[in-house]
């Protein structure tokens, strides 16, 4: 069983930046593909970003060039560097873990998650 521990969210103003972390405990760090998921009310949960077990990055049209996504296996830890943050980017984001290794956008493929943290972007 994998715990998942996000930290890092808060408000941010025009333009700035966030980085979230989440920590991981209790599997092989190192297999897992990792996520970031991000949810706004009345809204389904998007994936925005990942990277593979391998190191390959995925991003989301909305936050490419904006968001980098990366992973410390030494530390099982997953970062997001979110800048220029917009209002749109607001939404509880969550960190996710995949036992198989490779991205798949869909929610459902993900094997554990993290409780979420909030982000709110300016309004």
């Amino acid at each position: 069983q994998v715990q998942l521990v996000e930290s890092g969210g808060g408000l941010v103003q025009a333009g700035g930046s966030l980085r979230l972390s989440c920590a991981a405990s209790g599997g092989t760090f190192s297999r897992y593909a990792m996520g970031w998921f991000r949810q706004a009310p009345g809204k389904e949960r998007e994936l925005v970003a990942a990277i593979s077990s391998s190191g390959s990055p995925y991003y989301a049209d909305s936050v490419l060039g904006r968001f980098t996504i990366s992973r410390d296996n030494a530390k099982n830890t997953v970062y997001l560097q979110m800048n220029s943050l917009k209002s749109e980017d607001t939404a509880v984001y969550y960190c996710a873990a995949r036992g198989l290794g490779i991205i798949t956008t869909s929610p459902e493929r993900w094997n554990y998650w993290g409780q979420g943290t909030q982000v709110t972007g300016p309004s």
